[in-house]
């Protein structure tokens, strides 16, 4: 089973989904065979590109495809629940962009069918797998700079406002926090774990979608300070502050290769140097889940996405955002 060749298909294909495919193709033992859009055309389009031997126009037609192992489904959130259960039903194993859903109710049925049909499911929060946010995990775990006491977090960048974008409509849950904020708060909740106090404030357009979220999750022990917002460019950086040092995600700190160490008045650089845009780690470890007939992450496991989506529901219902 080791080597199994792993064929993957994907529905809805925005931006995202390309970067994934780009990444696929550069993945050992896995290939792309068939893409899913609602316009016949953007699946041609898309499976020219990436020389793709199937495209549909129905995600159904793709869900029912024998020759597929695994599906990645980079639909809007509001469509994660019901196109996941959509493969799930058809014996599809599921990878599913994140948020996971759009809320812990949603999550637990997604959970639930998979369970039912002993068919694998995972979040893709491709962060978890990257080397340097592994490498910051290992650092927390063995407290190799003492206890984390601090962390501050933030994803920001100006767009303009546009209600014909995916990001600025309400209801496919566009806004700051379910698409970047999400971020900050997994940095937290990967780290330090579940807070005791949660406390946020946020903007909102004139439709109803939060501009900006700033978030503050307090440990009794530590604090961490976190921040979305589509208002303005920020550092978009993550700092670790421990007992005996700093650690400092570089900027886009959830993709970024490069980590910066503080230490005993000491500045050193770490570069992990990865050779994909970073997908290709989420999609290794998931192909090699199917291959050895695991139906869970150890390391992005179900309770974890309940934690994370469970989380982002109490931040909405403290600032007041219903989608």
């Amino acid at each position: 089973m080791k080597n199994n060749n792993i064929k993957w298909g994907i529905i809805g294909l925005g931006k995202i989904a390309h970067k994934f495919a780009t990444d696929l193709a550069s993945t050992e033992n896995v290939t792309l065979v068939a893409v899913a859009s609602r316009s016949q055309q953007n699946a041609e389009e898309f499976a020219e590109k990436y020389q793709v031997k199937k495209a549909f126009n129905s995600y159904i037609d793709l869900a029912k495809d024998q020759t597929i192992d695994a599906v990645y489904i980079a639909t809007p959130h509001s469509f994660h629940k019901e196109h996941t259960i959509l493969c799930l039903q058809n014996k599809k194993a599921v990878l599913c962009e994140k948020p996971f859903a759009m809320n812990l109710r949603e999550v637990e049925e997604m959970i639930a069918i998979a369970k039912h049909n002993n068919v694998l499911l995972m979040e893709a929060l491709w962060t978890f797998f990257l080397p340097h946010f592994r490498y910051v995990l290992d650092i927390v775990k063995n407290k190799k700079f003492g206890n984390l006491k601090n962390l501050e977090a933030d994803f920001g960048f100006y767009t303009p406002y546009n209600t014909e974008s995916r990001l600025f409509k309400k209801e496919v849950g566009g806004g700051s926090l379910l698409d970047i904020g999400i971020y900050p708060i997994f940095a937290a909740l990967s780290t330090l774990g579940k807070p005791k106090k949660i406390e946020s404030a946020a903007t909102f357009f004139k439709n109803g979608v939060d501009s900006s979220c700033s978030v503050v999750f307090d440990y009794g022990s530590a604090k961490a300070h976190l921040k979305s917002t589509l208002l303005e460019e920020t550092p978009t950086e993550a700092v670790f502050t421990f007992e005996d040092a700093i650690l400092k995600l570089n900027t886009r700190f959830h993709e970024t290769p490069s980590v910066t160490i503080y230490k005993n008045d000491k500045e050193e650089i770490l570069d992990f140097k990865y050779k994909t845009i970073g997908y290709s780690f989420e999609a290794e470890h998931f192909s090699q889940l199917i291959r050895e007939e695991k139906k869970e992450s150890n390391i992005m496991t179900f309770e974890f996405s309940k934690d994370l989506i469970a989380t982002l529901d109490q931040v909405r219902e403290i600032i007041g955002l219903e989608y």
